[in-house]
């Protein structure tokens, strides 16, 4: 059965390249979207120890401040090789400025001459003003390669090669990407659950 909520959700996201990735969903069904950053909500401090954990932080504290449906999501790049990292910390991993240049030559350096399997993790919570809330998660497996390849997408995405493609993210186009990535999956589960109106 399907949860109705207003036709109005905050994102709970200060990343302007995510939160045009999470309007491009969204833009599917009939909802008008108001990110945080033009509220001047300030993210909270991640403090959880997993992606579900801190999406549904973003996601209640955003919604507590506004009383209105929102959402969080974290995500990021888990590297067994790397016992996991850089995981919940992908984004720490580019320095106080999330320099993901930076993080991508960490990765590399870090991952020579070990196993390049790896898997992007989307984590996604819809809060609602009456404190109920759903989580979301979604996968995608692959490998990572380098040199960066690609002028799309953001993150680690010029890295990553997903398992039954040649292209790294990067170079895929957004309409391409946004079928077969983490945020997609996990997006796909949320459509299932919850009905705008």
């Amino acid at each position: 059965m399907k949860k109705n909520i207003r036709n109005k959700v905050v994102i709970a996201s200060n990343n302007k390249d995510k939160v045009e990735e999470i309007k491009g969903y969204l833009s599917r069904i009939s909802v008008k979207t108001i990110p945080s950053y033009e509220l001047n909500i300030p993210e909270p401090e991640e403090t959880e120890k997993t992606f579900k954990g801190n999406a549904l932080l973003k996601a209640s504290h955003t919604a507590k401040l506004t009383n209105l449906p929102s959402l969080g999501d974290d995500s990021g790049l888990v590297i067994p090789a790397l016992n996991g990292k850089p995981g919940i910390f992908s984004a720490r991993w580019g320095g106080p400025k999330k320099d993901f240049n930076l993080a991508m030559k960490k990765v590399n350096k870090k991952l020579m001459g070990k196993n390049n399997f790896a898997w992007f993790v989307c984590s996604i919570a819809i809060v609602f003003p009456n404190n109920r809330y759903n989580i979301f998660e979604g996968r995608v497996y692959g490998n990572l390669t380098w040199p960066p390849r690609g002028k799309y997408g953001f993150g680690y995405d010029p890295i990553f090669i997903p398992l039954g493609y040649k292209k790294t993210f990067g170079e895929m186009k957004k309409e391409f990407k946004e079928n077969i990535s983490h945020r997609s999956i996990a997006f796909n589960q949320f459509f299932e659950i919850i009905k705008f109106f």
